[in-house]
């Protein structure tokens, strides 16, 4: 550990919260905007989630590749470069004159803000002792909370009465924060000798990237392209002496299940961000100041709640808050699959629920994989596990924008639903309610069991 005086500690943890808020604003500010984007270039709300899929994927790769690099560079260096790519791809963006350029921007954005993820873990862990650690990760949540709350009522204000180019301006916020980064982080052991794999990392971005393009654009050109990468990409983590997904880790039957439940959960948890601004600017025909709004109570209590959820975890077990959280989307998205299409005011009760499930189901399931992990794959596993939830968002963005441009004489799934302009706002919602009972049967299976238990005894222990 990297010992620093008191108060230089409690300067590095704020300023790395307040990175922080802008990175996460960066990453859902632009749900709101999608409507608008979709009108301003003509396009279709699949072409149009390339803003929001685009961005994931990128961020995805770069948060596992911030975090190998941390051992090899310095803190600082890192970070000075991450968020200096940040700011040009945010002044590329904002000076863009076509929908591809703004795309370009967007990706160069997230090459540079995933540094963040990375950071927020890695200097509370070398800078903190163990006794203050708790604190300090404490203070980097309200930090992402407070960004995921404000976010969109900064992009709606901006979209509704200037123009949504300006959110790329916000970005450069973070320019601020260099020098006192630089100042306030310290020089730190280096390990030279560590590899990065940047084929591997570029083989999986392009097969990820190939897959969601033929999810959009139905080629077969893409789709054999996209195997080709994906054939590559295994053969290169087979044989590379430090690949980029170290395969092992999979041998281990509960962590590989809890990852596919932790996918699924932030897959239809990402139908809240993106599909609700939609539902909200195109059904309801409300303006995106006024979608944010409506979004905010939702996601600020999720965000008072983070603690409770941590509490609930802590007290009642781990089960319990995932059972929680599963209740509170299942409710969530039967109310918005029933309502969809009416009073806005409505929709922004039901989002308490839906919000506070989507927080809880992410304290409960970062608990459950951790506990499936040993002490030396601690560090792979929960970089696989944030890499793998923020790919699960961007394939189910892509799959509900393609969903959204269904024509609205489709089956109506939910018969209880009232307005039929919401139709397919309505049976994406009675989708994501179907896949949250498949959650909840894989995971009681597999963890409300001997193994649940064992996993709760040592909680209990530590308390």
């Amino acid at each position: 550990m990297i010992r620093l005086k008191g108060s230089d500690s409690e300067k590095l943890i704020f300023l790395l919260s307040f990175t922080l808020v802008i990175s996460v604003m960066n990453s859902t500010m632009f749900n709101m905007a999608v409507p608008t984007i979709t009108r301003d270039f003509n396009l279709q709300p699949s072409e149009a989630g390339w803003i929001i899929t685009g961005y994931i994927v990128v961020y995805a790769i770069g948060t596992v590749m911030y975090g190998k690099l941390s051992d090899k560079f310095k803190l600082k260096n890192l970070l000075t470069f991450g968020l200096s790519l940040f700011a040009i791809g945010s002044i590329i963006g904002f000076t863009a004159v076509n929908f591809e350029i703004t795309v370009f921007g967007r990706i160069l954005q997230a090459a540079g803000a995933s540094v963040m993820p990375a950071t927020s873990l890695i200097i509370p862990s070398r800078y903190f002792t163990p006794e203050t650690r708790g604190r300090a990760l404490g203070i980097v949540s309200a930090g992402t909370a407070l960004g995921t709350a404000i976010g969109p009522i900064v992009a709606g204000l901006v979209t509704s009465f200037i123009n949504w180019r300006y959110l790329f301006v916000i970005s450069l916020l973070s320019l601020i924060t260099l020098p006192l980064f630089r100042k306030y982080l310290k020089d730190e052991i280096q390990k030279p000798h560590v590899k990065t794999d940047m084929l591997g990392a570029f083989l999986l971005a392009g097969t990820l990237s190939l897959l969601l393009l033929t999810i959009t654009q139905k080629t077969v050109l893409f789709a054999a392209t996209g195997i080709i990468f994906l054939v590559l990409f295994i053969w290169r983590i087979r044989k590379a002496e430090q690949p980029f997904i170290q395969t092992s880790v999979f041998k281990n039957k509960e962590y590989s299940i809890a990852i596919l439940i932790s996918a699924l959960s932030t897959g239809i948890g990402f139908g809240i961000p993106y599909l609700t601004p939609l539902l909200l600017q195109n059904v309801n025909g409300i303006s995106p100041f006024m979608s944010g709004l409506i979004m905010f109570p939702g996601a600020l209590t999720a965000a008072l709640l983070g603690k409770k959820g941590g509490q609930l975890a802590d007290y009642k077990g781990n089960t319990y808050l995932i059972y929680t959280a599963l209740s509170c989307f299942f409710i969530g998205y039967c109310f918005l699959s029933t309502l969809s299409g009416l009073s806005t005011y409505f929709i922004m009760l039901v989002l308490v629920f839906a919000c506070t499930g989507q927080t809880f189901i992410q304290i409960g399931l970062a608990n459950t994989v951790s506990s499936t992990l040993s002490k030396d794959q601690s560090g792979i596993g929960m970089g696989i596990f944030m890499m793998t939830n923020f790919i699960a968002g961007s394939i189910a963005t892509t799959l509900i924008s393609v969903a959204v441009e269904k024509e609205t004489d489709t089956i109506q799934l939910n018969p209880l639903l009232i307005n039929s302009k919401g139709l397919i706002y309505s049976n994406i919602f009675a989708v994501l309610g179907m896949i949250v009972i498949l959650i909840s049967i894989i995971y009681m299976i597999t963890f409300s069991s001997n193994f649940s238990n064992k996993v709760e005894k040592k909680v209990y222990r530590k308390i």
